[in-house]
């Protein structure tokens, strides 16, 4: 199965995909789409859609929405986020939201995690990454949490993953949460 996890942003718009193959995650690619400027989202739409024919998901996964404490800020993701739904309907891709305490927490054991934490995560789980933008690795963490949200349905597909593994040390030191237990917890 093929998951595009997709982070909606007013200058920039992360993508990362993954694959769900047996008992395995494997990244297939991320990235980062500019957007030249705010009311440009004709280039957005054209770009994701050129993302969903070459990778061919069956699923895209989005951040719900935030509160936003600017209101300005809110309509820009608005709207950039309205093309992402968009575009995802017009392919007829299975649509899937999380919030992103959701995502933090599958990702890295802690909601509250910073999207340094969420990189240094992914890069431990995939090996070294060059990601343009935090919005990729949002992006693929917003894959990833869906894949692992499957896989955790499917019991024998979450057996000997690296999560679970890393999960297991985690127990192991004093019930620290992933997070803690790589050196990225609270302090």
């Amino acid at each position: 199965m093929r998951i595009l996890g997709v982070d909606p942003g007013s200058k920039n718009t992360g993508y990362g995909c993954v694959d769900i193959i047996g008992n395995q995650l494997r990244l297939v690619s991320h990235g980062t789409i500019k957007i030249c400027n705010n009311k440009n989202t004709d280039l957005m739409e054209k770009n994701l859609s050129n993302i969903i024919l070459k990778f061919k998901p069956e699923t895209l996964v989005v951040e719900k929405v935030f509160f936003a404490k600017n209101a300005l800020s809110a309509l820009k993701l608005g709207q950039a986020r309205g093309v992402v739904l968009l575009t995802g309907a017009a392919y007829g891709l299975n649509i899937i939201e999380y919030n992103s305490t959701e995502v933090k927490a599958k990702i890295t054991g802690y909601g509250r995690a910073t999207k340094a934490m969420v990189s240094k995560v992914i890069q431990i789980l995939f090996g070294k990454q060059n990601f343009l933008t935090f919005d990729a690795s949002d992006a693929l963490a917003l894959a990833m949490s869906h894949a692992y949200q499957i896989m955790a349905h499917n019991k024998k597909y979450f057996k000997n993953h690296p999560l679970e593994k890393l999960e297991i040390l985690s127990k192991k030191r004093k019930k620290l949460s992933l997070a803690e237990s790589i050196g990225l917890g609270r302090k």
